[in-house]
């Protein structure tokens, strides 16, 4: 349980204790002396507040987000496999970018793009906890940055059956779930993922903590 729903529910307790108390004894006293009754209440509704605004009961991060997008590869010919389009390689980049790709029409697998910074280890980049969104031969997904600015990033390409895919979405929604993001070890990348393309992505500011 994520400390925003625990936030939530300490706070619907002490509404209801506070309702609870504030009911009247054959004696005519009340349950809990009103002095108290009164903050338990204002502190529930204050915590529920803080803990929906925060959470993703209420949306609005997602909806508000904002993403940039990094210089662009010029793509000649036919495209005959999965290639990254933005950001390119050695690029600089905002700590929230879209990445952009093209693919053959007849490609029929998963697109997953994953990063990997200085820590050694594998971050799954989805939107909500879906693939990369594929239309037309072209790809993109939200790609989000942590780290120190001018931080060095592997952002790897991977195409994935289906089953990878399952593990990836919901290895992403146990994180968010528990609010920590450990990232994957090397060897938890399921063997149903096939890298396509590996670029090095550097941030131009200082990412730590805005997510």
């Amino acid at each position: 349980m994520s400390t925003k729903i625990i936030i939530i529910t300490i706070g619907v307790l002490l509404i209801l204790i506070a309702i609870l108390g504030s009911k009247k004894r054959k004696s005519g006293k009340r349950i809990l002396n009103i002095k108290i009754g009164i903050p338990f209440g204002v502190i529930g509704v204050l915590m529920m507040i803080y803990g929906s605004y925060s959470s993703e009961f209420v949306n609005y991060n997602t909806q508000m987000e904002q993403v940039s997008i990094g210089k662009k590869l010029k793509i000649d010919g036919p495209i005959d496999a999965v290639k990254v389009v933005s950001p390119i390689d050695k690029d600089s980049v905002d700590c929230r970018i879209l990445t952009m790709g093209v693919y053959p029409k007849s490609h029929k697998r998963d697109i997953w793009v994953i990063i990997r910074p200085t820590d050694d280890r594998y971050y799954p980049q989805s939107d909500h906890t879906n693939t990369s969104y594929k239309r037309d031969g072209e790809w993109q997904v939200v790609t989000r940055f942590g780290g120190d600015k001018g931080e060095a990033y592997d952002l790897i390409v991977y195409e994935a059956d289906s089953i990878t895919s399952s593990l990836f979405s919901s290895t992403i929604a146990k994180w968010k779930e528990a609010d920590d993001y450990p990232g994957l070890k090397l060897e938890e990348i399921p063997a149903g993922a096939k890298e396509v393309e590996r670029l090095v992505i550097y941030t131009r500011k200082n990412c730590r903590g805005v997510f």
